[in-house]
């Protein structure tokens, strides 16, 4: 299991240094730190509370808080499937079901492989393209059958790289603007 690598504990450093209160970059060092591993280590979360000063159950009781985020280890590609309404009314659950078939999987069970883990999403905020899915947060769709299988297999075979990166990475913009928290106002600092 992993701790933040050298390079992301110099990242952390930096992203707590742009706020006021250390405990405020939480949730966005959660983020680094599953972009590093694809899911929360704890170490990971060991590193994340000795940044912000919070325990590891503190972090990890925040983590587990949001859907996003993942305390234990998932596939490679985390593949989200909208059942809310309007998705449901497209063909959402038999959609889902065709998913477990096709990748033998269910719903929170990753492939023997690592590459697929399937989760059922409340709403993705993609009703217009219904029923709607979301890979590593991407979104897609409407899928049918024969097009979530298609998908999986430009998956499986690298050709979507470019636009679904591995799991964990939200952006792939890293932040060079902005200003750092006055030193003195910041949580813990000393006049």
């Amino acid at each position: 299991m992993a701790a933040l690598t050298p390079d992301n504990l110099e990242r952390a450093r930096a992203i707590v240094a742009l706020y006021p209160k250390a405990r405020s970059a939480l949730i966005p060092l959660c983020h680094l730190a599953q972009s590093q591993d694809g899911w929360l280590t704890p170490e990971a979360m060991e590193d994340i509370a000795a940044l912000v000063g919070v325990t590891p159950a503190e972090v990890r009781g925040t983590a587990s808080f949001y859907d996003m985020l993942h305390t234990e280890p998932v596939g490679r590609h985390v593949i989200a499937v909208c059942t809310n309404i309007a998705c449901m009314l497209g063909g959402a659950y038999e959609l889902l079901e065709h998913a477990e078939e096709h990748l033998g999987v269910a719903v929170g069970q990753t492939t023997p492989d690592g590459e697929f883990t399937i989760e059922e999403a409340e709403c993705l905020a993609g009703c217009d393209t219904a029923p709607c899915v979301q890979v590593n947060h991407r979104f897609f769709g409407p899928l049918d059958a024969a097009s979530f299988d298609a998908l999986c297999a430009r998956l499986r075979s690298g050709e979507l790289a470019g636009e679904v990166p591995h799991h964990g990475t939200l952006c792939r913009v890293e932040r060079a603007v902005g200003l750092l928290a006055a030193k003195g106002e910041r949580e813990g600092d000393q006049r």
